[in-house]
């Protein structure tokens, strides 16, 4: 039998990530978003003992991988591995940022946590380089983790990346010279805490997307600076900066993948980015769904206290325009929310999730965008007002249509996955 029910260990974890999100989160909203750059640091301290057990039971089943105990679960007589169910643990934390997202995107986007980082740090490392470089999550102060691939002329088209990385033979270290923007919690994790960066970086720039490889920047690495911190139309609790990299040396096996001493370089390189962003796509969608849904819940308290409360027994034809627009609201969101979890359960299965990334990242970005627009619309002045929220959720949202890949970028991915072509073919 099939069952889409929840599992109650997530079903209780959200609730407690709810109470975090009503209790920690909304009441400091408007404060943060209008002190841009103050930590938020009640959220900080109340997550960070809950981001520290998530890490380490993320981290039970790499350790699995490096004893040799296998990643499927125990072997059998026949020597193959027993499939050992779907990771309920990744459910778990989309769960996690759609709840946390509703209480405040900004805050969420602090969490002490490896985030984008770690997410490259498992895409594109050995086993042995994600415990040692996700093991300091576990332990100690709040820590944040950061993902640098945009710079100033390479944004979508990363094969014009011009940040390098050249092995000095004489200590056998990486040399790292660069800029990077745009990059979120990069203050956090390299500046103000022993967290750690992933740099995308050119080891030939003659070889396009082929010589392109990441690297494990840690916090406090001398040669690595911040040029500059952003001031953002939304999500304004979290930090956006510039990094500077002058001469940053790294040790040789900081660059992830498999080490090759021959070759001096790594099995993974662009196609770790991407499967990157097949992992982090739709959580920025689950981000999405949050947003949307909070507007979407207030929207339709303020109306029901002017009496305008949906009756789905009616045809659409006898709907006002205004309950046109709050149906139209919710099946938005339910079809972004329907996406998000295909995607995740494809992850969950260890399936492949490439296309379903992409579309749930795509139509979550768009729904979001133009239902937080619509609430402020029908709210009306009160709605455009900072007295409520309405007008910073529209702000919020727009961000989910940019990063990790825009809009325009995912739809390309999609009609090259649903018509089979090629890079070239279909530009």
């Amino acid at each position: 039998m099939i069952s889409f029910e929840i599992p109650e260990m997530i079903l209780n974890q959200s609730q407690m990530t709810k109470m975090v999100a009503e209790q920690a989160m909304r009441p400091y909203s408007r404060e943060l978003d209008e002190h841009e750059h103050e930590r938020p640091e009640a959220f900080v301290n109340m997550t960070w003992p809950f981001a520290q057990q998530m890490m380490k039971s993320s981290l039970r089943s790499i350790e699995k991988k490096v004893n040799g105990n296998g990643s499927n679960g125990t072997n059998g007589s026949n020597g193959h591995s027993k499939p050992k169910g779907p990771d309920f643990s990744i459910l778990g934390f989309i769960m996690m940022v759609e709840q946390m997202s509703w209480g405040d995107t900004g805050q969420y986007l602090c969490l002490p946590h490896p985030m984008l980082g770690g997410s490259a740090v498992q895409a594109a490392g050995t086993p042995e380089q994600q415990l040692r470089f996700l093991k300091k999550f576990t332990e100690g102060d709040p820590k944040w983790g950061a993902m640098a691939i945009t710079e100033p002329g390479a944004g979508s088209d990363n094969s014009s990346m011009r940040t390098t990385a050249v092995l000095d033979p004489d200590t056998n270290e990486w040399i790292l010279n660069g800029e990077k923007i745009f990059i979120t919690n990069g203050k956090l994790a390299l500046e103000e805490s022993d967290g750690l960066c992933v740099v995308w970086a050119t080891i030939d720039p003659t070889a396009g997307r082929a010589g392109i490889k990441s690297f494990v920047v840690e916090g406090n690495t001398p040669g690595v600076s911040i040029a500059k911190q952003e001031h953002k139309l939304g999500i304004r609790a979290s930090d956006t900066v510039s990094l500077h990299f002058d001469n940053v040396r790294l040790p040789f096996d900081n660059m992830l993948g498999t080490l090759d001493a021959k070759q001096k370089s790594a099995t993974k390189g662009f196609k770790g980015a991407m499967k990157t962003f097949d992992a982090s796509r739709p959580a920025v969608a689950a981000s999405a769904v949050g947003i949307a849904r909070a507007a979407l819940e207030f929207t339709r308290d303020k109306l029901a206290e002017e009496g305008i409360v949906l009756d789905y027994t009616k045809p659409r034809h006898e709907l006002t325009a205004v309950e046109r627009d709050l149906m139209e609201m919710e099946a938005r969101h339910k079809g972004a929310w329907l996406l998000t979890l295909r995607a995740v359960g494809m992850m969950a299965h260890g399936e492949s999730n490439r296309l379903a990334a992409s579309m749930c990242k795509f139509r979550a970005g768009e729904a979001v965008t133009w239902i937080t627009q619509k609430s402020v619309e029908l709210l009306g002045p009160m709605g455009y007002s900072r007295e409520w929220l309405a007008e910073k959720w529209m702000r919020d949202a727009k961000i989910n249509d940019i990063y990790e890949g825009t809009k325009q970028i995912n739809q390309l991915i999609i009609a090259r996955s649903i018509l089979g072509y090629s890079r070239r073919e279909l530009k």
